[in-house]
């Protein structure tokens, strides 16, 4: 199979991505997001997200016309699903995004194509995508009832890149293949290897979806560590960045670095997964994700001590006199990327609850999400520096990095980074 042409479903920080590193490699892709406006900013060669050089790989591949957008399926060879997949209720996956895509292409299937779902998705998520791709399209045979005889070639390929690094990461990283059948797999390394500088390595649908979420459940677990021990030291008056500096000599330890929580759409979703799938078994892997969501509520309520803290020192004051500046709405280092981001949520609890001024500093930004429009200003850093008495540093942006210690200690801070205390 040549793959004369490449469809990918969502055009967001995976799927926009994907399709522009496909069409530098000179094949026509067709991009398909039900977001009018980020089809036609890729349309006219730009892009709609923050990622390092994806605007300059974006606007070639739109030039050359390689790679156009539309809201609309067409025809093609190989479908990528990038869509979203969150949870709903008591953290159970959502997987109402890969439905409506399954149903959106299933139309335009002809025998012999690919389709492989790239969405991180709970174990049998695939078998679920080929069970509605079966209902809609009748007229053609898939893995789960022809096996190898297959029209339709069906197969599970999580990404596994970095925010920031992912056009390097998509090509030099290694791709766990999850085919339905041997002749899925064959067909999946096929096409990745049209770009995929990294090894190709092949099991079943199922192992590879749990791959996926076992990553994640993995750094998941060892960030609540990092978590849960600066909470334990903040009680025992003890400096976790300086703690966990000294452990991490130690040749065997290798300790990551507390935050606000957790978030992005990978590492605060993905371990539920697992949970709602062996909720017996999942103990550990809860845990963790119960001690990540409980350190926002941590980051408020030091906030409110150091308020509390400020008026004691400053009777002349109401909190209502009070500004508390919030650096960062990301959820990692600059990035434009606010999902399930720790830093967002605090925010808005705090403009919720403080009666007095917020304000917002997220310099990959031009404006608030919808939550927080009309509820507090986006600023910069100076008008921050200048105006607030409390400033909350949740993200580690290179802008933050930049202001000096001694700026910083002039105001009443809660550093959930460790920017500041490791100087």
């Amino acid at each position: 199979m040549p793959f004369a042409t490449i469809s990918v479903i969502g055009l967001g920080y995976i799927g926009l991505p994907t399709a522009a590193v496909f069409a530098s490699r000179k094949k026509q892709v067709i991009g398909v997001d039900v977001n009018q406006n980020a089809v036609d900013t890729i349309n006219r060669g730009q892009i709609h997200i923050v990622e390092p050089d994806l605007d300059m790989v974006v606007h070639a591949a739109v030039t050359e016309g390689y790679l156009r957008a539309t809201t609309q399926p067409e025809p093609a060879d190989a479908f990528l699903i990038a869509v979203p997949t969150p949870f709903k209720g008591d953290h159970e996956p959502d997987l109402g995004y890969i439905e409506s895509a399954s149903k959106s292409i299933a139309p335009v299937l002809k025998k012999g194509d690919l389709v492989i779902l790239e969405s991180t998705s709970p174990v049998g998520a695939t078998e679920q995508m080929a069970a509605w791709l079966a209902d809609a399209r009748p007229d053609l045979s898939f893995p789960q009832t022809h096996g190898e005889k297959s029209d339709i070639r069906i197969a599970h390929c999580p990404e596994r890149v970095l925010p920031g690094h992912v056009l390097r990461e998509l090509v030099q990283n290694d791709r766990v293949i999850g085919g339905m059948t041997p002749k899925c797999c064959e067909s999946a390394i096929n096409l990745y290897k049209i770009f995929v500088q990294g090894e190709c390595i092949v099991t079943n649908a199922r192992t590879a979806e749990m791959c996926k979420l076992t990553e994640n459940s993995f750094r998941d677990v060892n960030i609540a560590f990092a978590n849960e021990l600066s909470m334990i030291c903040d009680e025992l008056d003890i400096s976790v960045w300086e703690l966990i500096r000294l452990a991490n000599r130690h040749p065997r330890v290798n300790i990551l670095q507390p935050g606000p929580g957790v978030g992005g759409h990978c590492i605060a979703v993905d371990p539920w997964f697992i949970v709602s799938k062996s909720p017996e078994q999942a103990h550990l892997i809860r845990t963790a994700r119960e001690v990540n969501d409980s350190k926002p509520q941590w980051v408020i309520n030091k906030v409110k001590l150091a308020v509390f803290e400020f008026l004691q020192t400053n009777p002349d004051k109401t909190i209502r006199d009070v500004t508390i500046a919030c650096f960062g709405l990301a959820f990692k280092p600059d990035i434009d990327d606010l999902r399930e981001s720790p830093a967002l949520a605090i925010t808005q609890q705090i403009c919720e609850t403080h009666p007095g001024p917020v304000l917002a500093i997220e310099p990959n930004i031009s404006e608030l999400p919808q939550e927080l429009s009309g509820k507090l200003n986006l600023t910069s850093v100076e008008t921050a520096l200048s105006e607030a008495d409390i400033l909350l540093i949740l993200v580690d942006h290179k802008e933050f990095k930049e202001i000096p210690s001694s700026t910083i200690q002039k105001h009443s801070f809660v550093d959930t980074r460790g920017i500041y205390a490791q100087r």
